[in-house]
């Protein structure tokens, strides 16, 4: 599907050149095919002369992409490419454009509330937000970082207040948590809220949860801390992101 812009995503023999680190393409940005009678594409591949096991789509409408070839996997190196298709009506593709305007709506009524943000797991961000950490770890999943504590572990970060009151914080999760997942959340070392999310929403989705911090512990302070922990037998949730909200 290209092969603008690829620094970092080809190894070299660099300190951790193995390892991907360029610039990610939005999955809006993806090509789709849009067709009414999707049992037809099949029927709409068009051999490429000369080339064998490549094909054209003749007659399909395609966003985002033109004159697309389609090849086996293995002959596509130090480019962008595609495996699997979104594939959607002309109706489902409207639907879908007004589903994306509505989660950028809500993205930038998100990003003019915040004061304050940091990414658990990430080494910048958390360095940034003075990370203190005792027994807790990190992993990715689903393409973000998050960390954790279990036992008598904990881990905190200083988020900047701006000086505000009437302020709440937001933590995202993944909403599909078994285990033992009880854990309380601190600001500066008072306890806010009790969360525990073991079953709680049973969803493959991440979920994002604001909790409203007394006015009482924001007094004069442009900047407090905020410190996950353990209830006694159980860990924290994963926790991927943390932001402090103006109302």
């Amino acid at each position: 599907t290209g092969t603008e812009d690829l620094k970092g995503l080809v190894a070299d023999d660099s300190r951790w050149g193995h390892i991907a680190s360029g610039r990610k393409l939005p999955l809006d940005k993806a090509p789709i095919l849009i067709e009414d009678d999707i049992a037809s594409l099949g029927g709409k591949l068009q051999p490429v002369a000369g080339k064998p096991l490549e094909f054209t789509l003749s007659g399909v409408k395609m966003v985002h992409a033109e004159n697309l070839v389609l090849e086996p996997w293995a002959g596509i190196h130090d480019a962008r490419y595609e495996m699997y298709w979104m594939a959607l009506s002309r109706g489902q593709y409207g639907s879908y454009l007004d589903s994306l305007s509505a989660i950028e709506k809500e993205n930038q009524v998100l990003q003019r509330r915040t004061i304050d943000q940091v990414a658990p797991g990430e080494q910048q961000p958390e360095a940034d937000h003075a990370l203190q950490e005792q027994h807790s770890f990190t992993g990715n999943y689903r393409d973000e970082f998050w960390r954790a504590a279990r036992g008598d572990g904990s881990f905190s970060y200083q988020l900047h207040t701006g000086g505000d009151k009437g302020l709440s914080l937001m933590v995202r999760y993944w909403g599909a948590e078994d285990g033992k997942r009880a854990f309380d959340i601190y600001v500066d070392d008072k306890l806010v809220t009790t969360e525990d999310l073991a079953g709680k929403w049973n969803k493959a989705l991440f979920e994002n949860v604001e909790y409203v911090i007394p006015d009482a512990l924001l007094e004069g302070k442009d900047a407090v801390r905020v410190r996950f922990q353990p209830r006694p037998g159980n860990m924290t949730g994963r926790i991927f992101y943390v932001r402090m909200l103006r109302k």
